[in-house]
């Protein structure tokens, strides 16, 4: 959603090789953004049997608890228009433990969280001076997310296991771009989106903003604080969840 879909940077015809501001012109560029983004998640998921589970990952361990996953956004644009995707997909999975009895027994839960965000959109460039380029966006974006609730009492061979999955499509509308920081090759890059309407969303947002630097023509790096938020109807997996942390970036330009 998007810190790296902002990183729009391509090489621009201008005596500094550095400068951040892409040029709009009647020609193609293109960007390419591998990047880790490492999320607090904070929220309520809730399962089939109305049984609802605080969940609660932090950015500090969700490297250890990430099992799989991949990052990647993408730009293509020619003069003012252009198109975007950014697809996010990782699974989290985090235990814990609870006494039950005065102590006499331990109750064991492991939450595993699977999901795939895939945002898209076509995108207008609204501003493009000196020091500040701006696009404005109209898109979609797609979730597809599972969350797994396995407990067991503790040297027992009593389990269960409770899952549940929900898929929705929201259409979304924003800006995103960047702003120049005193003529140099750094930047403030912000992107920010807000959408509903999807059947299963109340309400879904998504924020970045954060610092980044031009190397040339070709490459861009930044770091940037991303948050994303979704506010699902009753029987949808994320009940008031955001998921928000560090991002870190490069984007290939050509």
């Amino acid at each position: 959603m998007l810190a790296t879909l902002c990183l729009l940077g391509f090489g621009t015809v201008s005596a500094n090789t550095d400068n951040p501001i892409p040029a709009v012109a009647d020609q193609w560029r293109f960007e390419v953004t591998p990047y880790l983004w490492a999320p607090g998640i904070k929220g309520t998921m809730d399962f089939d049997n109305g049984l609802a589970r605080s969940a609660d990952f932090s950015s500090s361990n969700v490297l250890s608890n990430l099992k799989s996953g991949g990052m990647i956004a993408a730009e293509a644009h020619y003069g003012k228009w252009g198109i975007m995707g950014d697809l996010v997909s990782a699974t989290l999975q985090n235990s814990g433990s609870i006494p039950v009895a005065g102590g006499a027994a331990t109750v064991a839960d492991k939450i595993t969280l699977q999901q795939t965000i895939l945002t898209g959109a076509a995108t207008y460039t609204f501003v493009n001076t000196k020091n500040t380029y701006m696009d404005g966006l109209l898109g979609v974006r797609a979730i597809d997310v599972t969350a797994t609730l396995n407990v067991n009492l503790v040297g027992t061979p009593d389990k269960e296991t409770i899952s549940k999955t929900t898929s929705t499509v929201d259409p979304i509308i924003g800006a995103k771009g960047r702003y120049r920081i005193a003529d140099s090759s750094w930047y403030v890059p912000f992107y920010g989106d807000i959408g509903s309407g999807g059947g299963t969303t109340n309400v879904t947002w998504q924020a970045m903003v954060g610092v980044g630097k031009s190397f040339g023509k070709l490459i861009d790096a930044s770091l940037t604080y991303r948050a994303l938020y979704y506010d699902m109807k009753a029987g949808g997996v994320l009940q008031k969840t955001t998921m928000q942390g560090p991002q870190l970036a490069i984007t290939f330009k050509f």
